[in-house]
């Protein structure tokens, strides 16, 4: 009974066996993996299987239960297989200890209670943008994208404030594969088009979503750097036409660019600008 009493809650007595006998065989062949697929940013079957050293069939097994799970996402268009947004939701637990949701937090809260309007979080993901963090206004009328929420990167501020700071190569390659589909009459659906907004938010740090995505709705952005000046979240305000004039916009953006700049200060970031 002494025994008992030490061994840890949630262990059984065999936790430090590593043995094969104490492990998934298939569970660990799929998190090998989904650790593979994390690190790209689209890849084909082929490719896949040879760099993990499986069998193209055992893998499509394997990738179409994750994407079951939504673990993992096809891009029919592409031919390429990601990382799907249900890794964040399972995950959810880790990513709330994570440095940029951590110490965006307070911010968000600040924004919205200085801005009246709600204040979102996103990071990318894939093509989209992933909104991992709000604080939603009080006000009935409201723009609201719960976490887990994902959004075309070209037709969304925070997408817009991160593209315009990728590398060019990096640039080009989404360009390349990225359909620009209209959802409004105000979405860019020319590549010329997106690179002229592009070079303006490089130029003043901030990014706008005029209707983009959704009718009725503004939304004012801005990145937020890590410790090698690349872009890795955004924040932004947003809320109805009605109370975002082009007046209320520009103060705010004063304020969203303020706020990613502090929290690109607390992970250890710095803007590629200096």
């Amino acid at each position: 009974m002494a025994g008992e009493s030490k061994r840890q809650r949630g262990r059984p007595r065999a936790f430090h066996d590593k043995t094969e006998q104490n492990t998934i065989q298939s569970l660990d062949r799929a998190m090998t993996v989904l650790q593979a697929l994390a690190g790209y940013e689209g890849i084909g079957l082929s490719q896949l299987a040879e760099n993990t050293q499986q069998s193209p069939a055992t893998l499509y097994r394997i990738l179409t239960t994750l994407a079951q799970h939504r673990m993992a996402e096809f891009d029919e268009n592409a031919q390429l297989w990601h990382v799907g947004s249900g890794a964040f939701s399972i995950g959810s637990a880790f990513l709330r200890r994570t440095s940029v949701v951590e110490r965006s937090r307070p911010v968000l809260r600040q924004l919205m209670q200085d801005t009246g309007e709600t204040a979102n979080l996103g990071v990318e993901n894939g093509d989209n943008v992933l909104f991992v963090s709000q604080v939603e206004t009080h006000a009935s009328i409201r723009a609201f994208f719960p976490p887990g929420t994902q959004s075309p990167m070209y037709a969304s501020g925070i997408g817009k404030a991160l593209l315009a700071f990728y590398a060019p190569d990096r640039l080009d390659k989404f360009l390349k594969h990225q359909k620009l589909e209209a959802f409004t009459p105000h979405t860019l659906t020319s590549h010329t088009a997106l690179l002229d907004a592009l070079a303006r938010i490089r130029e003043t740090g901030l990014s706008l979503d005029n209707e983009e995505r959704t009718p009725g709705m503004r939304c004012v952005a801005a990145p937020v750097f890590n410790m090698f000046a690349e872009p890795v979240a955004g924040l932004s305000v947003s809320g109805p036409v009605s109370r975002m004039d082009d007046a209320t916009v520009a103060a705010f953006g004063a304020r969203v660019k303020a706020a990613a700049a502090s929290v690109s200060v607390a992970i250890g970031g710095r803007h590629p600008q200096g």
